[in-house]
């Protein structure tokens, strides 16, 4: 087993705390980073900063007349005008890109939900990735790979057709990239090698996961999250050249981002695995950064 896939199946609580306590101000640079991290200002830098990214990977494989293949997310929110922006100002063709979508949400049957769903990640990525873009210079619609139960094994043999460029994405409250959720299962806990190995799957959304998009979205009525989801495995996602995480949502994600900067790789947190990537680099603002624990020093906690 590869020395990054060890045995440890949940943090320890005190460690964690540790971790938390770090003011945000000193995690850029940290000496005990386990992954190289970026820290901005806010979201409009956060945008800035994924748009501009994922363009210039483009740009540079159209300069040298090469497709480019890209894992994308639905989510964070923030890039898209800037990736519309920069794609229509530049006159970058998109002619040559191949969109993976990573992940979408099912019904409690595991079927798509309607198309005006708020969680109906076509729509939403129609709508915001797609749409604005000038048209002719446009990703083909052959070129875009929806993530459906009907559609898995066709996408699955698309990704490992050639190398993917670039893997790009945000991060849950769990530490879960796509929808790579930690599994909770009371008779089914895998080890962390099969879950870096995890490929395609359909699966029921975690209780934590559920609540957390009900509070966000809706209100906190959960009745209305989607309970189900297709995702790219772990084996998927990781597998472009480069992978670039960013987070602007706060609260929602500031213990797995400490998590992943400091722990070793563990189930309890599959964004860990991040450090056994080659080229991996974790973003956040200042606001995901924060963490309680480290501006209330004088909690008594264990």
């Amino acid at each position: 087993m590869d020395k990054h896939l060890g045995p440890s199946f949940f943090v320890d609580i005190r460690e964690l705390r540790s971790w938390c306590a770090i003011p945000a101000a000193e995690l850029p640079g940290h000496q005990e980073l386990r992954v190289p991290y970026r820290q901005v200002a806010d979201s409009i830098e956060l945008g800035a900063l994924m748009a501009g990214e994922l363009v210039q990977a483009i740009e540079e494989n159209n300069n040298q007349g090469r497709p480019t293949r890209a894992i994308i997310p639905c989510g964070p929110t923030c890039w898209y005008q800037p990736f519309r922006s920069l794609v229509n100002a530049r006159g970058v063709s998109l002619n040559g890109l191949h969109v993976f979508h990573m992940d979408e949400c099912l019904d409690w049957q595991g079927k798509p939900l309607p198309k005006n769903h708020p969680y109906n990640f076509r729509t939403f990525m129609e709508r915001n990735f797609y749409g604005g873009i000038r048209p002719e210079l446009g990703v083909p619609e052959g070129q875009r790979y929806w993530l459906l139960p009907a559609t898995a094994e066709q996408v699955r043999a698309a990704i490992d057709e050639a190398p993917v460029d670039i893997s790009i994405g945000g991060w849950g409250q769990d530490g879960h990239i796509a929808y790579n959720q930690a599994r909770r299962h009371p008779y089914h806990h895998p080890t962390l090698e099969q879950i870096a190995n995890s490929t395609i799957r359909i699966q029921e959304n975690n209780i934590d996961t559920i609540i957390a998009l009900a509070r966000r979205t809706f209100g906190a009525a959960y009745q209305f999250v989607p309970p189900m989801s297709i995702t790219l495995g772990i084996r998927e996602c990781l597998s472009a050249r480069k992978v670039r995480v960013y987070s602007d949502t706060g609260a929602w994600k500031q213990t797995a981002l400490r998590v992943a900067l400091f722990s070793e790789p563990t189930p309890e947190y599959p964004m860990t695995l991040l450090q056994t990537h080659a080229d991996a680099i974790i973003t956040a603002t200042l606001e995901t950064a924060r963490h309680p624990i480290s501006e209330n020093p004088d909690w008594e906690l264990l």
